[in-house]
């Protein structure tokens, strides 16, 4: 190798410096991550712009490009940003622009564009080359008395020019319009909100330093989404406010309207902030294509334009409640979103985590700073203005004197000196004198002079009066955010509601009646009650449940879909069910195993079932069992769900719990017997006890005999009562006399071959309907008042035509006739509880 060759290898080598890689790693990355932190993604707290922002809207005041000039080319703009200020490619500056201008994305755009801008449907804007932009109007306000001095300007990128570090703005940009970014190990998500509450609590801070958040939470309630749309609940917002973090839940506002034919239709007017009409229009259409939202009549219909904004339609089938619909769309589509607030902003080049208190305090700091710095420019300006005045007024006093030494004097430097030799003017002074046009030694300039030099001086004590005193300082502070809000502020677009349950799967499911029916092998299901038209009495009836040949049906009542369950067991415990997690089925259907839904133990059946709509203080249960043992418990104590169960009665060996009720506490009591007996007496006369308790005595039963039926006596009703042969009968309720508990009771109705033994009693008014179900599964639904009142001791007459060998297996009372109220399938479950076993709850 030559010479040459040796020493220029040798001297690479001695180039070379060994570093851990791990070492260099961390460094380089700390670098790029705090290059991305500050000088991409993350805004300042004091003009609430990130870099690129706040060098779009600069470059743009410099193009001369403000709200009441001519639009310009967006690459024009582009071109001028990234040749100047932002190096990084002209998809990032000109989506910048984009959203600037997009009113759906700014509460108060920054930019008006001219041209495709995009949509809320998530269209595309059109190329730079066929936009056209200029400063909004609002944005001149963050740009405002940027030449005076107000804030600090840095390099640019090359050096070759300058840029403002942060802008002087007036406006509280920051929360206006929110900000989101995406840094290194951080991320900011800032709500943007309405400028006349924003202004509002910014002035209360101002004028109080110490008023509490609940206080500044009284003039900003919450963010302000420029979708508009619902907030759900403040507790997301006071933990924003309070700790700079929160989930607010936002909703679409929807409203349903009626149109032809009786149908009704949801129409979506105002989507969460964010949200892409077009993408939930086409996952609406999916859900219901996959009937995870059932009632839509059709896919739907986007109505939207200039004029209506934002308007999707949603027509629904007939006789379909739009409530559950639209709970179903909350829960299921975007018209429900979070916002995830994170009120991350750099504070001094530092990312920081801001309470809304913080934010407004560095805003007014921000804002205190600028008024200063313009104070300090205009006052040493109206200083510079006051000293040539001063030098015209004393060339003025000596107008002659001062024409003849310039006119005397060779050159201007000559004449600039005898000026300041002659009559103790300064360099400045002398300057000024020989630069004065001749018109302004006029006597109406003189004056002009006069009165200028007299404003001056009053502007410069009143510069100096506010520099010295931080009162006058926050009165100009306050004034001009007054004059902010007097000439932007509009009406909130976004509506607050107080806060809200978590839609659950009951909110989507409509509150209707069901007919529950549960068979002696335990199969339960549930059918609307509309399915089951009323029939005459004697009718052999509908098919009501497909049964095998040894099952039959046991229960059967009626119960709105949002009602609880209460199952109680054979063996004394009681289970929970929501009745919209029951199947419903069709009307010939046999219903799923309810072991599916209960955690039953060997041995263990359902004996009976009592809906309950809602768990009330001052509400009991009266429970009786086949040997005529009646119990007495508070409500609340079951109102505690567990999928194991709890004890409901402590239960004699060989004894069964079969029927329910829930009462008031005061009420009467009605037992009744399968071989015909029954028994009144009062309710306080068994004292209420705890759960796992026994009970006492209602009725001495004869051997054989088993109570099938227990009712709380209503006046003015009539006590019916249904037999196994299909026979039943009214009888005035006056006919059964108030006795003592525990006697043997007295008859309620011949039981003999012809009739069968009792299988529900129930007491009925006139208006009411009856619903009688065979063991092989037929339904006959009758009205009360075609059935005549006898008395107590007879067979009855024929209600139910049944086949060889079938047998009445269950009965329930239906409340308000369909022919009265003209519905066609209107009947509704009397009492809160629903009916159990031919009985009210």
């Amino acid at each position: 190798m030559p010479e040459g060759n040796d020493q220029i290898a040798q001297q690479r080598i001695g180039d070379v410096r060994p570093t851990d890689i791990h070492e260099e790693m961390r460094r380089s990355y700390l670098d790029y991550a705090m290059s991305v932190i500050i000088g991409r993604a993350l805004p300042d707290v004091r003009d609430g712009l990130k870099p690129v922002h706040r060098r779009v809207l600069y470059a743009m005041q410099e193009m001369g490009l403000l709200f009441n000039r001519p639009h310009k080319k967006a690459a024009r703009v582009v071109g001028d940003v990234m040749g100047k200020y932002h190096p990084h490619g002209d998809a990032a500056v000109y989506d910048t622009i984009v959203r600037l201008a997009q009113d759906f994305s700014m509460r108060y755009p920054l930019v008006d564009g001219q041209g495709n801008f995009g949509s809320v449907d998530g269209d595309p804007p059109a190329a730079m080359r066929y936009t056209e932009v200029r400063l909004s109007r609002i944005a001149g306000e963050i740009l405002r008395d940027i030449d005076r001095d107000t804030v600090d300007f840095v390099p640019n990128y090359d050096d070759s020019t300058v840029e403002p570090a942060s802008l002087p703005t007036v406006l509280p940009n920051l929360l206006v319009n929110g900000s989101a970014g995406i840094a290194v190990g951080m991320a900011t998500n800032i709500p943007p909100h309405n400028l006349g509450e924003v202004v509002d609590a910014t002035v209360l801070l101002l004028e109080n330093p110490d008023a509490s958040l609940e206080e500044v939470m009284a003039l900003l309630p919450g963010p302000d989404f420029p979708t508009g749309g619902f907030i759900h609940g403040r507790r997301g917002i006071l933990d924003a406010y309070r700790t700079g973090r929160g989930l607010i839940q936002m909703r679409a506002k929807a409203a349903v309207e009626k149109v032809r034919g009786g149908r009704e239709q949801i129409v979506i007017t105002e989507l969460p902030y964010q949200v892409n009409k077009a993408k939930l229009i086409e996952h609406i259409a999916s859900l219901a294509a996959e009937k995870r939202i059932d009632g839509l009549a059709d896919v739907p219909r986007d109505e939207s334009d200039r004029e209506k904004a934002v308007r999707i339609v949603l027509e629904l089938k007939k006789d379909e409640p739009a409530l559950p619909i639209l709970n179903s769309l909350y829960k299921l589509t975007p018209m429900q979103s979070t916002f995830g607030v994170i009120m991350l902003a750099l504070v001094g080049n530092q990312p920081k985590v801001l309470a809304l208190k913080e934010v407004l305090r560095h805003f007014i700091e921000h804002r205190r700073t600028c008024v200063l710095r313009r104070t300090r420019y205009d006052l040493r300006k109206a200083e510079e203005r006051a000293h040539i005045l001063e030098g015209y007024r004393i060339a003025l006093d000596h107008l002659d004197a001062v024409i003849a030494l310039i006119r005397a004097s060779r050159t201007p430097e000559e004449a600039r000196g005898g000026l300041v030799a002659r009559f103790g003017l300064t360099v400045v002074q002398a300057q000024a004198i020989l630069e004065l046009r001749l018109q302004r030694l006029t006597g109406l300039e003189r004056q002009k002079i006069q009165e200028e030099y007299q404003e001056i001086i009053q502007t410069i004590e009143r510069l100096r009066a506010i520099l010295g005193s931080e009162a006058l300082l926050r009165q100009v502070i306050r004034e001009e955010l007054v004059a902010l809000r007097e000439a932007y502020a509009d009406p909130r677009r976004t509506e607050i509601l107080e806060e809200t349950a978590e839609i659950s799967l009951e909110d989507m499911v409509a509150d209707e009646e069901m007919v529950i029916t549960v068979t002696h092998s335990g199969y339960i299901k549930r059918s609307p009650l509309a399915i089951y038209r009323s029939q005459r009495r004697g009718g052999k009836g509908m098919r009501g449940m497909e049964t095998k040949e040894e099952d039959y049906v046991e229960h059967l009542f009626v119960a709105t879909t949002h009602s609880y369950l209460l199952l109680f067991t054979n063996q004394g415990k009681v289970y929970w069910l929501k009745v919209h997690e029951l199947p419903q089925l069709g009307r010939a259907a046999k219903g799923k195993a309810i072991a599916n839904f209960l955690a039953l133990g060997p041995g263990e059946s359902v004996g009976a079932i009592l809906p309950v709509r809602q768990f009330e203080v001052g509400r009991y249960l009266v429970m009786a069992t086949k040997r005529g043992v009646v119990k007495k418990t508070e409500l609340m104590a079951y109102s505690n769900p567990m999928s194991r169960g709890i004890i409901a009665v402590n239960l004699d060996e060989g004894d069964e719990l079969i029927v329910v009720r829930m009462t008031r506490g005061d009420d009467e009591l009605f037992l009744a017997t399968r071989q015909g007996m029954a028994i009144r007496f009062a309710e306080d006369e068994v004292r209420a006890v705890g759960r796992a308790s026994r009970g006492v005595a209602g009725i001495d039963l004869e051997p054989g005999d088993e109570v099938v039926a227990a009712e709380i006596v209503a006046p003015g009703t009539t006590v019916f009562t249904v037999t196994e042969r299909g026979y039943g009968k009214r009888t005035e309720l006056e006919e059964y006399r108030l006795q003592g508990r525990g006697g043997k009771g007295i008859i309620n109705v011949r039981v003999a071959d012809r009739n069968g033994p009792v299988v529900g009693v129930m007491q009925m008014r006139d208006e009411d309907s009856l619903m009688m179900i065979s063991q092989t599964g037929k339904v006959t639904r009758l009205r009360v008042r075609e059935v005549g009142i006898i008395g107590r001791a007879t067979q009855g007459v024929r209600l139910q035509e049944l086949e060889e060998g079938d047998r009445v297996a269950a009965v329930t009372r239906l409340a308000e006739d369909e022919e009265a109220n003209g519905n066609g399938g209107g009947a509704e479950a009397s009492g809160a509880a629903g009916e159990v076993a031919g009985g009210e709850g």
